[in-house]
C-alpha cells in the first residue's frame, strides 16, 4: 500500500497557513510571519506563488486579479513595548512579479485586529479589545479597537461603510505617529502648494504620501467614472509626470517602480461631503479612496495654503478641536475625524471607521520548487 502524504504536503505542493480577510473595501491573505520562509527572497517567492504571479489574473494563485484584491499581510507578535503585533503590509504586482513593502494598507489593517484575536496573538476583553498594532513599513501605530462581547471577536453589527455590501460590526482606528510616515514630514516640500508642469499641487503624507491636484486644472470636473479617466491616456500621461517628479521633491527617490504617492484628484463635493476625490494607485484609478490615502486628503483641507483653498466645504478653524470629514469617492464617501492640538492649527491625530471579516481560513497550496522573483 502506497503511504499516505502528510497532512502538510500535497504532492509537489507546500501548504502555507492563511486566512483571507477583507479589510474595509480591500482583500489580503493573512500569514503568520513563523510560518513563512525567514529570508526575504524566499518568502516573497512564496507569496507571489501562493497569489498566481506572473499572470495578471492571478489564475493559478489566491489573487484576484485587481491592485484591491492583490494584498498581503504579514502579522507577528511585536517586540515593541508599544506594540502587541507588527503588520508588515504588501502589495503584490503580479505582472512584475514583486511585492512592494514601500506602503502600508489601512483598510488591511483594519483586519489586522481582528486576526491577531482570533489567531490567538492578543488575548481578548470582554465587550471590546483594543489591539496596538505596529506598522512595519512606515513604523507607525495605530490603536484596533475590536468588539469582543464574550471574549470573542464579533464580526455582525449594523456599520456600513461604501463599496461593501451589508452591514459589520466597527472597527475603529486610532491613528497616532503617522504625520509624514514615509516622508518625515507633513508637507515633505516644506510648502503647501508647489507647482509641477504647470499644475498646482499640494505634496502631503499623513500616513500616506500624496499629491492632491484640482481636478480642473487637468481639464476634468472630477466626478467621471473610474473607466472614464483610466481612458483617458493624456490625463495619465500628465499625471504620472507629475507623480515622479513630485516623488523626487517629496524625498522618496524615483518612484517610477514604486505605488507611491497616491495622485489623487479634488473637486467640489457634489452629495454633502466635504470634498470630492478621484485616486490613481497610482497609475489604475481606484473605486473607491485608500484609509491612510483619505486621512492625508483631509488632513490637507485644514492646512492653509493648500490647494483645498476655496473648494474644501469647511476651512482652517483654530476655535474646533474636531473636524469630522466626509471624503466622496466614486463609490460613496469615507468619514475622517482629524484631532488638532491645543493651538488648533496642527494635527494631534486621527481615527476613522471601518469593518471586516475573514472570508476563509485553511492553507493555501504552492508548489514546493519556486522561481525566485
Amino acid at each position: 500500500m502506497p503511504q499516505e502524504a502528510p497532512p502538510d504536503t500535497v504532492e509537489d505542493l507546500v501548504a502555507l497557513p492563511c486566512v483571507l480577510m477583507r479589510g474595509g473595501t480591500s482583500k489580503a491573505a493573512f500569514f503568520h510571519a513563523k510560518d513563512l520562509p525567514a529570508e526575504p527572497a524566499a518568502r516573497d517567492a512564496a507569496l507571489l506563488a501562493a497569489m498566481g504571479h506572473p499572470d495578471a489574473r492571478q489564475i493559478d494563485g489566491i489573487g484576484g486579479g485587481h491592485p484591491l484584491t492583490t494584498k498581503v499581510a504579514i502579522v507577528s507578535p511585536s517586540a515593541d513595548p508599544r506594540a502587541d503585533v507588527d503588520y508588515l503590509f504588501g502589495q503584490v504586482v503580479a505582472t512584475e512579479s514583486r511585492v512592494d513593502y514601500a506602503p502600508t494598507c489601512g483598510n488591511i489593517l483594519s483586519a489586522v485586529g481582528p486576526f491577531a484575536l482570533d489567531e490567538g496573538l492578543v488575548h481578548a476583553q470582554e465587550g471590546r479589545s483594543v489591539v496596538r498594532i505596529r506598522m512595519v513599513n512606515t513604523a507607525s501605530y495605530c490603536d484596533a479597537v475590536v468588539q469582543t462581547p464574550g471574549g470573542r471577536v464579533r464580526y455582525a453589527g449594523d456599520t456600513a461603510i461604501s463599496g461593501v455590501p451589508g452591514h459589520g460590526a466597527p472597527v475603529e482606528l486610532r491613528f497616532s505617529d503617522i504625520l509624514g510616515s514615509s516622508c518625515g514630514a507633513l508637507l515633505p516640500t516644506g510648502e503647501a502648494r508647489d507647482r509641477i508642469d504647470g499644475v498646482d499641487v499640494t505634496c502631503i503624507d499623513n500616513g500616506m504620501p500624496v499629491v492632491l491636484m484640482r481636478a480642473a486644472d487637468l481639464g476634468v470636473t472630477g466626478h467621471e467614472t473610474p473607466a472614464a479617466l483610466d481612458a483617458d491616456a493624456g490625463l495619465k500621461a500628465r499625471v504620472e509626470s507629475i507623480r515622479l517628479q513630485a516623488g523626487l521633491r517629496m524625498g522618496l527617490g524615483d518612484v517610477s517602480a514604486r505605488v507611491v504617492p497616491k495622485m489623487t484628484l479634488v473637486s467640489p463635493a457634489t452629495d454633502g461631503g466635504a470634498l470630492g476625490t478621484r485616486t490613481f494607485i497610482p497609475r489604475k484609478c481606484h473605486d473607491a479612496i485608500g484609509v491612510l490615502g483619505a486621512v492625508s486628503v483631509a488632513s490637507a483641507c485644514v492646512v492653509p495654503g493648500t490647494v483645498m483653498e476655496g473648494l474644501c466645504a469647511i476651512a482652517p478653524d483654530p476655535a474646533r478641536r474636531l473636524h469630522d470629514l466626509s471624503v466622496e469617492h466614486p463609490t460613496g464617501e469615507f468619514t475622517v475625524r482629524l484631532l488638532m492640538d491645543d493651538t488648533g492649527r496642527a494635527i494631534a491625530g486621527a481615527a476613522l471607521l471601518r469593518t471586516a471579516r475573514p472570508l476563509f481560513r485553511g492553507q493555501v497550496l504552492v508548489p514546493a520548487t519556486r522561481p525566485a522573483p
